[in-house]
C-alpha cells in the first residue's frame, strides 16, 4: 500500500526525533591497514567486553560482518571510494551491493548505516557529481529490500568543506561544493538520515598557527580571559570539538536545512608523531579521548543545538602501522597492532580499572600452522626470546599434552606477555595468532605460568 506523502514525511520526522532523543553513544572505527590483524571474533569479544554498541567499518568485509552476528553491536558498513562511480551510474550495481553486503547479513548482523565513501569532495572531487546518484541508488536498493527504515545512508564529509569554521555562526560550505552538498542535505532530509562529519581538533589546533590554545582542543577548562566566544551569538565554546560540530549546523542552516543531526564519524588524537608533530603525544591522546568520551556521554549537543546529542566514533581501534605519510598517520589507534593498549581508556565512560587494554590478549599457535615452523618458533622463544620454558619440560606441570602446538603456544604466550609492552609481537613467522580466549581453558598448563 502506498502511504500518503504527508504520512511518510511525518513518519520520517518522528524517526529522526526518536533517533536524536536516544542517549548518545561512543563508537569506534576499525581500520585494517596493519600487520597481525586480530581475528574478527577476537575483535568482537574485545568490543563486547567494553560494552561498545557501535562500530564503523570502512568496507563490508564478510569475515567482520559474520563475527558481529548475534550481537547487539550496531554496524556501519562502507561503500569504498573506488566503488562509488559504478554504484552511482548503475542502479543494478547498487542493488547487487546491498544484496551482497547488507541484506545477506540482516537480521543476524545489526547493520544500521551505510557510509558512501569517505571525504569524497576533498579526496576524489571528480566523483562529486555522481555522489547524490550513488546515495539514491543505494537507498532505492534498501527500499526494494524493505530495509530503508532500519539502515540509513549518508556520506562522511571533511571539515575542509567549511573553509572558515570559526566563528561557527558565520560558517558556510565552500561555494564550489554547494550544489553537491545541497543534494546531499536534501537526500538526508527526505530519508531521515544524518550528516556524517569527520572532525579533528588535532588538525584544527596544529594548522591554526597558535590562534587557539592546546587546552581548547583537549577539552580542558580555559581561564576566563581565554574562553572562546562566538562574537555574533555570544555562545561560549568550551572545546574546539563543539565549535566544529556547530560549524556544520550553521553551514547547513545557510542552505536552509535545519535539525539534520550531525554524527561525528571520525575524531581522535595521534599518540606519536615526527619531529614536526609536537602535539602528537601519548599524554595528549589520552587526555583528548578521555575527555571526548565524557563530553559525548553527557548527552548534550553543541551550544546552538543543546538538545541534539553528538554521537561519535573514535578514530581508531588499532594503530594502522602499514599506513604511509607522516608518523602520526600510523598512531591514531588506542591499541597497538599486537593488542596492547597505547594508553588506558574506558570507551564506556567507566573507571580506568575497566579501561580498554590488551591484558586479556593471549598469543597461541595457529591451528593450521606447520609443525616444523612451530618448532623453529618454539626454539627461538625459549632461546633468544628468553621465554621461561621450564614448565613445559618433561615431568613439569605444563609438559602435557606433549605436542608441538601446546608447547609452542605456551612459549609464544610467555614471550608475548613479557615483551608486548616493549613492542614484542605475536607472529613467529606467521605461525601464531592473538586471541582473547584464555589458553588455560583449552590447554592443560595453569594460568599462573601463562601470565608470569
Amino acid at each position: 500500500m502506498l502511504l500518503p506523502r504527508w504520512f511518510a514525511e511525518a513518519l520520517l520526522l518522528l524517526l529522526s526525533i526518536l533517533a536524536c532523543s536516544n542517549a548518545a553513544f561512543i563508537g569506534v572505527n576499525i581500520g585494517t591497514d596493519l600487520t597481525n590483524m586480530p581475528p574478527p571474533s577476537d575483535i568482537v569479544t574485545l568490543l563486547k567486553s567494553q560494552q561498545i554498541t557501535h562500530v564503523r567499518l570502512y568496507d563490508a568485509n564478510s569475515h567482520m560482518l559474520k563475527a558481529f552476528a548475534n550481537t547487539s553491536i550496531e554496524v556501519m558498513v562502507g561503500v569504498t571510494n573506488e566503488e562509488i562511480l559504478k554504484i552511482g551510474r548503475f542502479p543494478s550495481a547498487a542493488a547487487a551491493w546491498v544484496n551482497k553486503n547488507v541484506a545477506a547479513y540482516i537480521p543476524s548482523t545489526n547493520i544500521t548505516a551505510i557510509a558512501i565513501g569517505s571525504e569524497v569532495l576533498t579526496t576524489i572531487p571528480h566523483v562529486a557529481p555522481i555522489l547524490a546518484s550513488a546515495l539514491n541508488n543505494i537507498h532505492k536498493a534498501l527500499v526494494a529490500s524493505n530495509l530503508n527504515f532500519k539502515v540509513k545512508v549518508s556520506s562522511p564529509m571533511s571539515m575542509d568543506i567549511m573553509p572558515k569554521p570559526f566563528p561557527p555562526s558565520t560558517s558556510t560550505f565552500s561555494p564550489s561544493w554547494n550544489t553537491t552538498v545541497y543534494q546531499l542535505l536534501q537526500f538526508l532530509k527526505n530519508t531521515g538520515s544524518f550528516f556524517m562529519l569527520n572532525a579533528y581538533p588535532y588538525y584544527g589546533y596544529t594548522t591554526a598557527n597558535g590562534i587557539f590554545p592546546l587546552d581548547y582542543a583537549l577539552f580542558k577548562q580555559l581561564s576566563p580571559v581565554k574562553q572562546i566566544v562566538d562574537p555574533n551569538t555570544l555562545l561560549h565554546y568550551n572545546s574546539m570539538f563543539d565549535a566544529m560540530v556547530d560549524a556544520a549546523y550553521y553551514s547547513m542552516e545557510a542552505l536552509n536545512f535545519s535539525k539534520i543531526p550531525v554524527v561525528v564519524t571520525e575524531t581522535g588524537w595521534p599518540s606519536s608523531g615526527g619531529g614536526d608533530e609536537a602535539a602528537a603525544t601519548v599524554a595528549n591522546a589520552e587526555t583528548f579521548n578521555t575527555n571526548l568520551i565524557k563530553r559525548v556521554l553527557n548527552n548534550s549537543g553543541p551550544p546552538s543545538q543543546p538538545d541534539i546529542p553528538i554521537n561519535t566514533y573514535i578514530y581508531e581501534l588499532y594503530n594502522e602501522d602499514k599506513r604511509s605519510g607522516p608518523v602520526s598517520e600510523r598512531n591514531w589507534g588506542i591499541l597497538f597492532p599486537n593488542g596492547t593498549s597505547v594508553y588506558p581508556l574506558s570507551l564506556s565512560g567507566g573507571s580506568s580499572s575497566a579501561a580498554l587494554n590488551g591484558s586479556s590478549m593471549f598469543c597461541v599457535a595457529k591451528a593450521d600452522a606447520d609443525d616444523d615452523k612451530l618448532v623453529d618458533g618454539l626454539n627461538w622463544a625459549c632461546g633468544q626470546g628468553r621465554a621461561n620454558c621450564a614448565a613445559i619440560q618433561p615431568g613439569q606441570p605444563c609438559y602435557l599434552p606433549n605436542d608441538v602446538k601446546s608447547h609452542a603456544s605456551f612459549a609464544f604466550n610467555d614471550y608475548y606477555q613479557k615483551m608486548k609492552s616493549a613492542g614484542g609481537t605475536c607472529d613467529f613467522d606467521g605461525t601464531a595468532i592473538t586471541t582473547t580466549r584464555d589458553p588455560s581453558k583449552f590447554f592443560s598448563f595453569p594460568l599462573i605460568y601463562v601470565l608470569q
